[in-house]
């Protein structure tokens, strides 16, 4: 049990970390509020894809200074605004100087290894910098490597956290700095048991938060993004979209998985787990509240949100062997299993299967590979179709609710729907449709389900 009352862990993310004024408006609200005892950071808006390019094979040494320097020159218009400036060029300089000896390597000989040593420096550069942004207005910031207790296994890219390591390190080694100091440490890196630096993947900085949280038992875990907090759909879709008061944990679970976009799913599993309360707001405009998520809420409507998940692929494997047959889906999921594919929706007839995955933006290849289909097609017929798009509205006891079948299908009159999915949770509707109909669908969607009042 956490011996420290009250205590909060907050996560910043890019964009609120970004600049010398960005990085002053959260140190103000970390002030604000005694509580705020431990900070997340992520790296500064625009580093980590500066660092994304660092990592990739066969980088000339021209190339490779000019991202160092424009990562060098995205820190110091941090750092020439505070006192120890020049300590912390130097710093800077340090980091910047071990990057560039693993930029080298990398060029050598690429590994994942080395690729997650380089996408750390992102989250130790603005962890450093953002410790001294709260020692100028007089908050006690202390920089905190979170690889001391943040054990993983060694899969680069992806690694699994060690959570009963996590558990005892925290107890041992960070509790006993909460006394006297507010802690500022890094989202999304780890290391293993060789001493390595590892990487957890997507949502990572959000996800280590959360972790964090639940080793020190905290009472809540702010996430603080440059929205103020989670819509009834996209924004940028319509300007009907609501800011959400309160959700809770399923609902916000089930908005993560199918493509809201402010949270990872991952990071919910954690504050389940505890049972913390999750507040979502914007940095830029703390004063005007957030979303909260929590296990027991007021209210549960029957819409709470839309949510829109794009690059969506779906498989169709169809085989009259199935008819009457046993077995037949154990053999197409034991093909997926060994491409290491993870399925979101399935619906089935008597001779045919229908799955989907997702293929996220800026993946480097097809999720459904050449290889995979080839497996496949030993077994069944096998039809691949991109170019679509998952809409799943979110809500409370969907599939007891009547009449809501006539609500969706009226708002897509016209439009061509490749796969529903309803059933199998309380909480969600799902459907595919094209791409290029996607916007049209949310909006219409929004419009009947959430009413202007």
């Amino acid at each position: 049990m956490s011996t420290v009352k009250n205590l909060t862990v907050s996560k910043f993310g890019g964009t609120s970390v970004a600049d010398y004024e960005a990085m002053l408006r959260c140190a103000n609200i970390i002030k604000s509020d005694s509580a705020n005892k431990v900070v997340v950071v992520s790296a500064s808006s625009g580093v980590t894809n500066y660092l994304v390019r660092l990592s990739q094979p066969q980088i000339s040494q021209d190339e490779q200074l000019d991202i160092v320097n424009k990562i060098k020159a995205i820190q110091f218009n941090i750092t020439q605004h505070l006192s120890k400036e020049l300590e912390l060029n130097e710093r800077v300089e340090q980091l910047l100087a071990e990057l560039t000896q693993h930029a080298k390597e990398q060029s050598l000989n690429h590994s994942l290894r080395i690729a997650d040593a380089i996408l750390s420096y992102g989250e130790q550069l603005s962890s450093i910098i953002f410790a001294e942004v709260l020692q100028t207005i007089g908050v006690n910031g202390k920089a905190f490597d979170v690889r001391q207790i943040m054990r993983t296994n060694s899969l680069f890219g992806k690694a699994v956290v060690d959570l009963d390591a996590l558990k005892t390190n925290t107890t041992q080694v960070l509790l006993p700095e909460l006394e006297n100091n507010v802690i500022v440490t890094q989202g999304f890196i780890g290391q293993n048991e060789a001493g390595q630096t590892t990487t957890l993947g997507r949502g990572g900085s959000d996800y280590s938060a959360a972790l964090l949280a639940e080793a020190l038992n905290a009472n809540d875990l702010a996430i603080w993004t440059d929205v103020v907090g989670i819509f009834t759909t996209d924004p940028r879709i319509t300007d009907q979209a609501r800011a959400i008061k309160e959700i809770s944990f399923g609902e916000a679970a089930e908005m993560a998985t199918f493509g809201a976009k402010i949270l990872h799913p991952a990071t919910l599993i954690p504050a389940m787990r505890q049972n913390i309360p999750v507040f979502v707001g914007s940095s830029k405009a703390p004063e005007q509240g957030g979303t909260r998520i929590q296990k027991v809420v007021d209210s549960a409507p029957t819409y709470r949100s839309i949510a829109l998940r794009r690059e969506q692929t779906l498989v169709t494997v169809k085989s009259p062997e199935m008819l009457h047959a046993s077995g037949f889906l154990a053999k197409v999921f034991t093909i997926l299993a060994k491409h290491e594919l993870s399925v979101d929706l399935i619906t089935t007839s008597e001779i045919s299967i229908a799955l989907t995955f997702d293929n996220p933006a800026g993946s480097t290849q097809a999720v459904i590979t050449k290889a995979v289909v080839e497996d496949l097609e030993q077994l069944c017929e096998v039809k691949v179709e991109h170019g679509l798009s998952l809409v799943a509205v979110i809500g409370n006891n969907i599939h007891t609710t009547s009449g809501i079948g006539n609500v969706i299908f009226d708002a897509v009159e016209g439009v061509n729907i490749r796969m529903i999915c309803q059933g199998a949770s309380a909480h969600n509707l799902c459907f595919l449709v094209p791409e290029n109909d996607a916007n049209k669908v949310v909006e219409t969607l929004h419009h009947r389900l959430f009413p202007l009042s």
